[in-house]
C-alpha cells in the first residue's frame, strides 16, 4: 500500500461516514415533524419511539466522523473544529438537546412538561440538518482560514498551525446562500427519509396516512434546493490542484470535469438518484408498499459518497480557503503520517464486522412494528 493509495483510502472511509450520517438523519427529519406527523399525545409517544431506538446510532456516527477526521486528516480537524468551533458546538448542543430531550421528556418529575422536550427535539430536527449541510457545502464553496505550518518551527508563535481569518469562528458560513441552499435541501432529505421510516417503522394507519402526505410535500422541496446546487455546483468554476507542485488553482467546472474523469462516480449517483426516487414514488403510488425507506436510504448513501469522493479524488482541494487560496487542504497535504495510517487501514478491517453487528441489533428491533399498544404496556420514551 503506497502512501497516496492509503491517503485515498482514507478519504473514502470518511466519505462514507458521511453518506451513512446523512441518510442516519431520518431521526432529524422525524424529530422536525414530530407534531405534524402525530395530532396528539399517543400518536406522537409512538413516533418518538419510533426513533427512540435509533437517535444514539445518529449520534455516534457524527462522532465517529469527527474522530476519523482527527485520526486520518488532523489538519482539517484542527482548522475546522478548532476554527469554525461557533458552528460546531452549535451542531453538537442541538444533538446534545436530541439526548436530553428523549431521556426526560416522560420521565418523572419533569416539571417542564413532555411539550417541552419535543419542541427541543424539533429545533434539532431543524437545526441539525441545516448546519450539517452548510458545513459540507463548505468543501465546495470554501471557507475563510489561514494554514501558517512555518509557525510550527518559530519559538514566539508555538503550535499555532491555522487560524480562522475572521471573528465569526464558523458562522460565517451562514452567510453564504449555496451553502444554506445545500443545508435546507439536507433538512428536506432528512424529513423525506423520516416519513419512510415512519412508513416502514410504525403499525399505525394514521401515522402512516400524515407521513405520505409530508413525503410528498418534502420531496418537492428538497429536489428543488438540491438540484439548485447541483447545477450550480457542477458549472461552477472549482478548487483544483497541480498534483507536482501542489499549487492550488480555479479550474472552471471542475467538478463536473471530476464526474467525467472518475466515470464511475457518475454512475453512482445515477443509481444512487433512481434507488432515492423509486423509494418514494413507489411509497406515494402503492399504499401496501412499506419499505421505500432502504432503496432510498442505500440511493442516499450512493449519492452523497460520490459527491464527497468527487471533492477529495480527482486532484482537487476538498476544503478550500477563500482567505488564502494556498491555504485550501487536500488530501495530500492535511493528512497523518504514512505509519499512522497503514496502522489504522488494518484496524479498518473490523468495520464491516462492526456494521454487521449493527444491521443484526438493527433487525432485532425492527421485527416487530411499534403500535400503541406496545407503548401503552412496556417502558417506553
Amino acid at each position: 500500500m503506497t502512501y497516496s493509495f492509503l491517503q485515498q483510502y482514507w478519504w473514502f472511509l470518511i466519505s462514507l461516514l458521511g453518506a451513512l450520517l446523512v441518510f442516519l438523519l431520518f431521526v432529524q427529519g422525524t424529530n422536525a415533524m414530530i407534531f405534524r406527523l402525530g395530532k396528539d399525545a399517543a400518536s406522537r409517544r409512538v413516533v418518538l419511539n419510533s426513533t427512540g431506538r435509533k437517535w444514539e446510532i445518529t449520534f455516534t456516527t457524527l462522532v465517529t466522523f469527527g474522530g476519523a477526521f482527527f485520526a486520518s486528516f488532523p489538519l482539517f480537524y484542527s482548522t475546522s473544529f478548532g476554527g469554525a468551533y461557533w458552528l460546531w458546538m452549535i451542531i453538537l448542543f442541538s444533538f446534545v438537546l436530541q439526548a436530553v430531550s428523549y431521556e426526560f421528556q416522560n420521565k418523572l418529575g419533569n416539571f417542564l412538561g413532555p411539550k417541552t422536550f419535543q419542541v427541543c427535539l424539533v429545533i434539532n430536527g431543524i437545526v441539525g440538518p441545516v448546519l450539517l449541510g452548510a458545513a459540507v457545502a463548505t468543501f465546495f464553496n470554501g471557507s475563510n482560514f489561514e494554514i501558517m505550518k512555518d509557525t510550527m518551527l518559530d519559538a514566539a508563535h508555538p503550535a499555532v498551525i491555522s487560524r480562522w481569518a475572521n471573528a465569526s469562528n464558523g458562522l460565517d458560513a451562514l452567510l453564504d446562500i449555496w451553502n444554506l441552499v445545500l443545508g435546507v435541501a439536507v433538512f428536506f432529505l432528512a424529513c423525506v427519509l423520516g416519513s419512510l421510516y415512519e412508513i416502514n417503522n410504525v403499525d399505525d394507519e394514521q401515522i402512516r396516512t400524515n407521513a405520505r402526505r409530508q413525503l410528498l410535500f418534502n420531496t418537492v422541496f428538497f429536489l428543488v434546493f438540491f438540484l439548485a446546487f447541483f447545477i450550480r455546483t457542477l458549472l461552477k468554476d472549482g478548487y483544483a490542484v497541480d498534483p507536482a507542485t501542489g499549487v492550488v488553482f480555479m479550474e472552471p467546472m471542475k467538478y463536473l470535469h471530476n464526474l467525467l474523469d472518475m466515470w464511475y462516480l457518475l454512475v453512482l449517483i445515477i443509481v444512487g438518484v433512481v434507488l432515492l426516487l423509486w423509494g418514494i414514488i413507489f411509497t406515494l403510488c402503492t399504499k401496501t408498499w412499506m419499505h421505500g425507506i432502504w432503496p432510498a436510504g442505500f440511493g442516499v448513501v450512493f449519492v452523497v459518497l460520490a459527491l464527497l469522493l468527487c471533492v477529495g479524488w480527482g486532484n482537487t482541494a476538498y476544503y478550500p480557503s477563500n482567505a488564502d487560496l494556498q491555504s485550501s487542504l487536500t488530501i495530500s497535504n492535511s493528512c497523518s503520517s504514512e505509519f499512522t495510517l497503514r496502522t489504522m487501514a488494518y484496524v479498518s478491517i473490523l468495520v464491516p464486522f462492526v456494521l454487521a453487528y449493527i444491521w443484526y441489533v438493527w433487525y432485532k428491533m425492527d421485527r416487530k412494528k411499534i403500535t400503541r399498544e406496545e407503548i401503552a404496556q412496556d417502558e417506553a420514551y
